[in-house]
């Protein structure tokens, strides 16, 4: 990772197994009752988009086959990529814009047909959804036969004038500063190390790193959706994506069409919250996997604690000649709860670890933090961070971090130090301020938005999914639950969630509040 171990609330983390995704947040931004410098939500509400200057509502986007990027391959022939117009600053809509970058297959099922533009986030924050979007469609084949399938690089992402703070080289160099500082000096090394990472963001990012938050990007997705030509927005958020839609819910409450949001971030959490819902999320998700090994989950847990204290003071060696440090390793282990089906791996890496092999565990955490074979680091940690610590208002003292160690390693004797400490080093000396404590997501008066829950979630721990219904309003969440493993529900083997989301997307049908799929 880049230094912390925040980790990636993104629909990108469960597809890492096959290919890619970040190395840090767990459920993104945290959340907000106050704004900073936008227009106040009832404005939005109102005025927001019909303010807005002809030369971005009138706007033809230039659809064209879409190119292959460093980081991926151009996607099929079906998709075409476009680039839109937004403002940089949303509080100076006629001033210097910026462009965003967009991926589209339309409906297949013939014009007749065709619902409209259904919008997807992966989550992150940080994630592409330029590159994720085409691997993510044969999951969402029933939903294209009626809707356009769009998605985007949010603002600070990728071709969308992407963020890098950092260099390959010096990414690589910081892997040994412990994230767990033991000592002062290894202390003093971990928060010069983030005040550096802010800096290098800054310089990187110029102006724009005060103009990537999650209310900006809700911004943009309004005007896309009048540029798209559609009168009512249909999108489908997964992880930190859930929060952005709720977002949005809030400042265009009038405009929501059918929203599904999946892998719900609690919107009533701040960032020391999120910090605890993740240890508690991800140690459940352990514990439910050392069950279906046979291992008690107490046991369990605290061999594996042992083993981090041992690389703590001596990293294993690897097979490429890296060292696996604690931090890499405890990556390593997150990155196969975000999916059942890599559980296997998990014990495999493990076992190798502890006959003094650290090799597997090193490429399942090269893999979460977009690590490729030749060195080189994808930018989605970068984005995350940079747009993370722009909504969080919140900055915990080391003193205060100090206190709250033992509430997070009695939440949690694996990840519960790593997720501690990282409240006080993710946005430690950042050069903008943050925008609120917890995300605004009221929306009365909205459509029926659809949350799914997923009770094995470990990135977005399922007590979420109640409470963002709660917080947009009687009669405007709708919660359905799955009993299951792994981040995110639809398209994870439950029929019963599959045909429910696909009813409300296709067909307007909202279910009980409160439907429970086993």
């Amino acid at each position: 990772m880049l230094r912390s171990v925040r980790w990636a609330a993104a629909v990108a983390a469960g597809l890492l197994m096959a290919g890619c995704s970040s190395g840090s947040s767990g459920g993104g931004t945290e959340e907000g009752k106050a704004s900073s410098g936008q227009p106040s939500a009832a404005t939005s509400s109102t005025t927001g988009s019909a303010a807005l200057p002809s030369s971005l509502t009138s706007q033809k986007l230039d659809w064209s086959r879409c190119k292959a990027t460093s980081d991926s391959a151009a996607p099929g022939d079906e998709w075409r990529c476009a680039t839109l117009k937004v403002p940089l600053d949303w509080a100076k809509p006629d001033g210097e814009t910026i462009g965003l970058a967009l991926i589209r297959a339309q409906a297949s099922g013939g014009s007749g047909r065709r619902i409209g533009s259904l919008l997807f986030n992966f989550g992150g924050p940080g994630g592409s959804g330029v590159s994720t979007m085409p691997y993510y469609a044969t999951t969402v084949s029933t939903l294209r036969e009626r809707y356009d399938l769009v998605s985007w690089d949010p603002r600070g992402v990728g071709a969308s004038e992407g963020i890098r703070c950092r260099s390959d080289k010096a990414i690589q160099a910081a892997e040994p500063i412990d994230a767990t500082p033991d000592t002062p000096a290894e202390e003093t090394a971990y928060f010069q190390d983030a005040a550096d990472f802010g800096k290098g963001c800054q310089k990187a990012a110029g102006q724009l790193i005060a103009h990537v938050s999650t209310t900006d990007t809700a911004r943009d997705m309004d005007l896309m959706r009048q540029v798209l030509g559609d009168s009512k927005m249909h999108y489908f958020g997964i992880s930190y994506g859930t929060e952005l839609g709720g977002v949005y819910a809030h400042l265009f409450p009038k405009n929501v069409g059918r929203l599904i949001l999946d892998a719900v971030v609690d919107p009533t959490a701040d960032s020391v919250g999120h910090a605890k819902n993740q240890a508690q999320g991800f140690q459940r998700a352990l514990d439910d996997y050392l069950k279906s090994t046979g291992q008690d989950p107490e046991q369990g847990s605290q061999k594996i604690a042992d083993l981090l204290t041992r690389l703590d003071a001596k990293p294993l060696p690897t097979s490429s000649g890296r060292k696996l440090t604690q931090t890499l390793a405890v990556t390593g282990i997150v990155l196969p709860l975000y999916s059942q089906d890599s559980w296997p791996t998990l014990t495999s890496a493990l076992r190798a670890a502890e006959e003094g092999d650290g090799s597997e565990l090193l490429s399942l955490a090269d893999q979460y933090n977009d690590r490729d074979s030749s060195g080189h680091y994808g930018t989605t940690t970068h984005s995350q961070r940079v747009i993370s610590c722009l909504d969080d208002k919140q900055r915990p003292t080391l003193a205060q971090t100090k206190k709250l160690l033992p509430q997070f390693e009695k939440i949690s004797p694996v990840f519960g130090d790593f997720l501690g400490w990282d409240t006080a080093g993710w946005c430690h000396d950042w050069p903008v301020a943050g925008e609120y404590d917890t995300p605004e997501v009221s929306a009365p008066g909205a459509a029926p938005i659809l949350l799914v829950g997923n009770t094995g979630d470990p990135a977005t721990p399922y007590e979420g999914a109640r409470r963002m219904a709660d917080e947009l309003g009687k009669g405007v969440g709708v919660e359905l639950t799955w009993k299951g493993e792994g981040h995110g529900a639809y398209g994870s083997g439950s029929d019963c969630v599959d045909s429910t989301v696909d009813a409300y997307l296709l067909g307007g049908t909202v279910p009980k509040d409160g439907k429970v799929c086993s």
